[in-house]
C-alpha cells in the first residue's frame, strides 16, 4: 500500500513519518515536492491514495486518471476542499477526508499579528532601522481598544480571533449564516452591510465556495468605512484582487493584509526569487506601503503540523481499514457522513 504525497516539503515529511510510526500505519509515503496537476498525476500510478494540500488540483480529468490507476482515496492536509471536484469525486466513489480543525489559535494569532504589523507600521519601521533611519514620520497607527472589528465567519478560527480581539477591548460585530451562540459573549451578530459600514477592521474567517467567492468586491469595498483595514487569512478567492487594488489607489481602503491570494497556486510555496513573476496584480500589491502579503503560512506552527499529520494518518488508516472517521469525511463511496452539516450555497448578506 502506497500513498503519493504531493506538495510535500521536508518539514511535513518529518511530521508525517513520525505520525505514521506512532499510529502503526502499514502504508508507505512517496513524497513529491511538485503539486498535483495534469502533468504530475502519473506519479500516483501505483498509489492507493494521494495526499494533497490547498493548491493541488483535483478536477474531473485528474480524478478520472486517478480512478483508472486504482487510486481511490484523497487525503487532504487542510480543512478546505474547494480544489476538489466534489461532484466527480462522489460519482467515482472516492474516499475524501480532510483535516477539519488544526490549531485554530495558530491562524487567529497570525491574523492579529498581521493587523498590528500593518496598523503600527512595524514592517516599515524594521526596514527603516536597518537603514539607520529612526524617524517616526509615516509610522502613526491607531490604538485597538474601543475600535470596531468585523468578523466574517465565526467557526473555530473566527471564535479564537474574537476572543483575542475582545482582550484588546474592541467592539465586535460578526456575520455568519450559521450563528454561534458562544460569540454572543464577545459581540453582536449583524448583517454584512452593517458590519462593513461600522468596522474599523474587517477579518475574513469563512470558507470558499460559490456563495463566498469575491465576497469582498467593488460593491462591498465601497460599503466599508474610509480607512478601514481588511485582513484575509482564509482563502484568496474571498477577495476580488483588482477591486481591492482600485480601492487602495482611491485611498478608500486604509490597508490590506493577506496570507492568501486568489491565484496563489502558481506562486506560493515555491522560490521565485530569481524569476520574473508574471502576475502583475500580485506584484503591484507588494509595492503598496499599506499592504502586507505573506505566503499562506498562518497555519505554520509546530502544534498545527502535529495535528494535521496525525489526522491525515488517522484518515489513511480509516480508508485502508474501511472504518469510520465521519468527523473528517467529505465523501466516502459517494455517501457523505450522516452528521455533517451541509455547506450553505449562498452567503446571504441579509
Amino acid at each position: 500500500m502506497r500513498i503519493s504525497v504531493f506538495s510535500a516539503h521536508k518539514y511535513e515529511r518529518d511530521h508525517l513519518e513520525r505520525a505514521r510510526k506512532i499510529a502503526g500505519l502499514a502504508a508507505s509515503f512517496d513524497y513529491y515536492e511538485v503539486s498535483l496537476t495534469s502533468k504530475t498525476v502519473s506519479l500516483a500510478e501505483t498509489a492507493s491514495a494521494v495526499c494533497v494540500f490547498v493548491n493541488d488540483i483535483l478536477d474531473d480529468s485528474i480524478l478520472e486518471k486517478l480512478n483508472l490507476y486504482g487510486c481511490k482515496a484523497i487525503l487532504l492536509r487542510c480543512a478546505g476542499y474547494n480544489n476538489v471536484d466534489m461532484v466527480s469525486a462522489k460519482k467515482l466513489g472516492f474516499f475524501v477526508a480532510n483535516v477539519p480543525s488544526y490549531s485554530p489559535e495558530s491562524v487567529a494569532e497570525y491574523a492579529v499579528g498581521l493587523i498590528q504589523t500593518l496598523n503600527r507600521k512595524i514592517f516599515l519601521a524594521h526596514d527603516r532601522v536597518r537603514m539607520g533611519n529612526f524617524l517616526l514620520d509615516g509610522l502613526l497607527g491607531i490604538c485597538l481598544k474601543g475600535k470596531t472589528v468585523g468578523i466574517v465567519g465565526t467557526g473555530r478560527i473566527g471564535m479564537c480571533f474574537a476572543r483575542i480581539m475582545n482582550g484588546f477591548g474592541c467592539r465586535l460585530l460578526a456575520y455568519d449564516p450559521y450563528q454561534n451562540n458562544d460569540f454572543l459573549r464577545y459581540g453582536t451578530y449583524t448583517n454584512l452591510d452593517n458590519l462593513l459600514a461600522e468596522s474599523d477592521i474587517i477579518s475574513l474567517h469563512c470558507p470558499l465556495f460559490e456563495g463566498t467567492t469575491h465576497i469582498i468586491n467593488k460593491n462591498t469595498l465601497h460599503k466599508m468605512k474610509t480607512g478601514a483595514i481588511l485582513v484575509n487569512v482564509s482563502r484568496g478567492g474571498l477577495v476580488d484582487t483588482e477591486a481591492t487594488i482600485n480601492s487602495l489607489k482611491e485611498k478608500h481602503l486604509g490597508g490590506f493584509a493577506a496570507d492568501v491570494y486568489e491565484r496563489e497556486g502558481l506562486v506560493f510555496y515555491l522560490d521565485h526569487s530569481t524569476d520574473i513573476i508574471a502576475d502583475d496584480a500580485l506584484m503591484l500589491l507588494t509595492t503598496f506601503p499599506n499592504v502586507i502579503i505573506t505566503g499562506h503560512q498562518a497555519f505554520f506552527t509546530e502544534e498545527a503540523l502535529a495535528e494535521i499529520t496525525k489526522t491525515t494518518v488517522d484518515n489513511a488508516i480509516c480508508f485502508f481499514q474501511k472504518s469510520n472517521c465521519a468527523n473528517n469525511l467529505v465523501v466516502q463511496n459517494a455517501i457523505p457522513p450522516q452528521d455533517a452539516k451541509p455547506a450553505p450555497t449562498k452567503f446571504d448578506p441579509k
